[in-house]
């Protein structure tokens, strides 16, 4: 039904979107600003320049049709390692279990594949949804970073959470 792909340039018109609508924005930890799709465009030429640093997949229906993006960051294979992102673009995709299946594939893809040891992430303390699905899916919480990001206009609390290859079961 779902399935990754690496991220693609044909996929870039469709998150450009997604970049750009504030209502989404305001569920993660990155602040809202208008992006024009060159930007996205070069974020992408980035990305292709550091695949050794990073790995960006796009989460795809049955046609191909891209339903959002996970990916991970900073890789770091000396403390194997890496930062863990995750969107699903449109709201009437969420909640489906779409980000469930996308992070188990990534986290079977970074502890069987990559060798990886650990896998962080950030969310926001107001993202009880996003919360829920790490939980249930074997991420610990690890701590708190009071007030450490500006979103809507007041500070919030991010967490932090982790998930260890020996803690994970696929």
């Amino acid at each position: 039904m779902y399935r990754l792909r690496e991220l693609a340039k044909k996929d870039l018109c469709r998150i450009n979107e997604w970049r750009n609508n504030p209502q989404l924005i305001k569920l993660l930890g990155a602040p809202f600003r208008y992006i024009d799709v060159q930007i996205d465009e070069r974020w992408y030429d980035n990305y292709l320049s550091n695949r050794n640093t990073a790995i960006r997949c796009s989460i795809v229906d049955e046609n191909d049709e891209i339903l959002g993006l996970v990916s991970l960051l900073d890789i770091d294979r000396l403390n194997q390692c890496a930062e863990f992102n995750i969107m699903i673009g449109d709201t009437e995709n969420q909640g489906k279990g779409i980000g469930s299946f996308a992070l188990k594939e990534m986290l079977h893809h970074a502890f069987y594949d990559m060798n990886l040891q650990r896998i962080e992430l950030t969310v926001l303390d107001d993202n009880a949804r996003a919360k829920h699905v790490y939980e249930k899916n074997g991420f610990v919480y690890e701590g708190r970073k009071r007030k450490s990001v500006f979103k809507d206009g007041r500070f919030v609390d991010m967490l932090m959470y982790s998930v260890l290859r020996e803690e994970y079961s696929f």
